[in-house]
């Protein structure tokens, strides 16, 4: 049986049709790669709607190509901008950024591509592996074990995500209330619907994953309103950068286990591998004066080990339901859209899908890489356009991919609700992938919870898998509690936290967070008094997280009043400085253009409404001619059109359209 589903896979691997559609997800990888702030949850959030109708190894393919590449990708912004792609690329900034300025970031680059690609077939290899030698002991997990496994990623999320421990408990027990949104497992009852027929079913991933990460992204880079980056050209040898990581290749080996290990831990990945993975070669190197002012090493290590992470994180992403990182938890939801059910049936029953997933992100790693070195000049150029440019152009696609999920004009009013959230959480500097995992294993850990009550009681605490998998999450919250201790300290060394901690709490103090945290607390009272009258087994799991996350609420209110006082001082010269409110009124007045837009598509359409965000935003960000602007304005508007023709969509057409044509 393991013979054929090797042989079946590979086959499928080699098809053309599996390379074109693998093809196409590197290069929608590589697009949402270079466009900083982004990364993979938002593009697969963009891809999410597309799969429906997919043909499933085909739309698999697309989804690696993505996984494997943004890694890789989203090196071009850290070396070129000084800005990081992802979340996981943050450290590559501190030595890729001055090779760049020093005249040598085709080298930066070539180091950083040629360890990605190492990085990530080792990652695909080390899954390879897990799944020959782990398969008889993961189909004998039963509900128990993968009921612990979900509170498993949820403990780590709320330790690992931001700096307040409170903040990462809030935010995952927000996730996990708007993940109870619609039916009860249970019992079918209705939760939280506010008697709107558009939540019966609940929130979709979609419209959540593009509010919560890609809008705020969009609004930020608004409020800048600069070029994406000054270079236009690449500087030094790209065959250096290859001789560099062969050199250092002993840095690799180490740093790409060591990337697939923290992937594979559920909430640890992308925020914190590359430091980890950075901290360790700077700590192991017996030179480190170069460190941070463009030493090839700080390149090599982090990217080496954050395309590890991927391989890592689709362990317990494909074996136990649970995602390791924000990215996964939305490829979780591409695999359900797909009628693929992660779990352990995926090392018996879809060992196939299991086999075309792995090769293919290997695959995709060295076609990901190739296809970087090979655009590298061209992608440059690109990153030289003005966002005012761009900026319209990623809403059109997060507006026509939120559209998926109902085709309704309530897509994009939760949207852009859920989009003010976003805002605030990124304001704040709250943990947004702790919100986004707790929504995605909200349903995972509900029903493992009644099954596992119902088949073992309280004894499933007595099971052996289930006393092991809580020695692990134990030993790994205590490993998190020390990595954030060291983490403090060196913020605390280089006189950044006390600057950050009191700037960031006497901006919220005055203008918000204490009223958004007290806003979020009203929204767990809601669900509190909203699932007491169910029956038991439809009520108890939001009414738990809604009292806890009641608790948190009173904790970090109590914390944010404290740091207040201890800064009373530095408070008033920074609220005299002025910058940061004026900075605050600029975001939402750019974040004003979305519910305006949402006004004129209920009224006039969404394609007259688009026409429109794009004239605006261009003439007001670059104020180029109206010829250009038009001229562009066509061109993307001609494009939805024909795109939405071939999908046969239909997009809303507004009250006026509606009364004047149809009444």
């Amino acid at each position: 049986m393991v013979i054929d589903s090797i042989m079946s896979a590979f086959n499928e691997l080699m098809s053309i049709q599996h390379m074109m559609y693998l093809m196409g997800g590197v290069l929608l990888g590589i697009l949402v790669g270079i466009l900083p702030g982004l990364g993979g949850i938002v593009g697969f959030s963009i891809m999410l709607p597309f799969l429906y109708g997919m043909d499933q190894t085909s739309a698999l393919a697309m989804l690696i190509g993505m996984v494997a590449v943004i890694p890789t990708s989203d090196t071009f912004t850290s070396v070129l901008m000084g800005i990081p792609g992802s979340s996981a690329s943050q450290a590559t900034v501190l030595d890729g950024y001055p090779m760049s300025q020093k005249g040598e970031a085709a080298r930066a680059l070539g180091a950083a591509f040629s360890a990605s690609l190492v990085g990530g077939l080792l990652g695909a290899l080390i899954l390879s592996a897990f799944i020959v030698f782990a398969r008889d002991i993961i189909l004998k997990l039963g509900s128990a074990e993968l009921f612990i496994l979900g509170i498993f990623g949820l403990s780590m999320v709320g330790v690992l995500s931001g700096k307040s421990l409170y903040k990462g408990f809030i935010a995952a027990c927000v996730g996990l209330l708007l993940g109870s949104v619609g039916s009860a497992p249970a019992t079918g009852e209705f939760r939280m619907t506010m008697d709107s027929y558009y939540l019966y079913d609940g929130i979709k991933l979609v419209i959540l994953g593009l509010g919560i990460y890609a809008v705020p992204e969009i609004i930020d880079l608004l409020v800048k309103n600069q070029k994406i980056s000054k270079a236009g050209k690449l500087g030094g040898s790209w065959i250096q950068g290859m001789k560099d990581t062969w050199k250092y290749k002993w840095i690799v080996a180490r740093c790409a286990p060591l990337g697939a290990m923290i992937g594979a831990i559920p909430g640890l990945g992308g925020s914190v591998v590359d430091w980890i993975a950075y901290g360790h070669v700077v700590q192991t190197s017996k030179d480190k004066s170069q460190f941070g002012k463009g030493d090839v090493r700080g390149v090599i290590a982090p990217e080496s080990a954050n395309n590890a992470k991927e391989g890592g994180g689709l362990i317990p992403t494909l074996l136990f339901g649970i995602p390791g990182s924000g990215s996964m938890a939305v490829f979780l939801g591409g695999l359900t859209i797909l009628g693929i059910e992660p779990g352990p049936g995926m090392v018996d029953e879809n060992l196939e899908i299991s086999y075309i997933i792995i090769w293919s992100l290997a695959l995709a790693n060295v076609v990901g890489t190739l296809t970087c070195l090979l655009l590298s000049g061209k992608i440059a150029k690109i990153t030289t356009i003005p966002y005012g440019y761009i900026a319209p152009v990623m809403l059109m696609i997060i507006f026509f991919a939120a559209l998926q999920a109902t085709r309704s004009l309530e897509d994009l009013i939760l949207l852009i609700s859920i989009g003010a959230l976003g805002v605030l959480f990124k304001y704040f500097d709250w943990p947004r992938p702790a919100l986004l995992i707790g929504f995605v294993l909200a349903g995972t850990i509900e029903t493992y919870y009644y099954q596992a009550v119902q088949f073992y009681s309280w004894q499933m605490l007595e099971r052996t898998g289930v006393i092991i998998i809580i020695g692990f999450m134990l030993m790994s919250l205590l490993l998190s509690a020390y990595f954030k201790r060291r983490s403090k300290k060196k913020d605390i060394a280089a006189n950044n936290i006390e600057k950050s901690t009191i700037s960031n709490h006497s901006y919220s103090f005055f203008t918000g967070e204490l009223f958004f945290v007290w806003a979020l607390m009203l929204f767990a009272l809601y669900a509190l008094l909203n699932s007491l009258p169910h029956e038991f087994l439809g009520g108890i799991f939001p009414i738990i997280i809604s009292s806890l996350m009641l608790l948190f609420g009173v904790l970090l209110s109590f914390q944010l009043v404290s740091v207040k006082k201890q800064g009373d001082i530095l408070n008033t010269s920074l609220m005299q400085n002025g910058k940061l409110s004026t900075y605050w009124t600029t975001i939402w007045k750019n974040f004003l253009i979305l519910p305006l837009f949402l006004l004129g598509t209920w009224l006039i359409g969404f394609l007259p409404s688009l026409t429109i965000l794009f004239v605006i935003i261009i003439r007001t960000k670059i104020g180029c001619s109206w010829k250009r602007i038009l001229l562009i304005t066509s061109i993307a508007i001609g494009f939805l059109v024909f795109i939405s023709n071939v999908m046969i969509l239909h997009l809303p057409s507004g009250l006026l359209f509606e009364f004047f044509f149809k009444g």
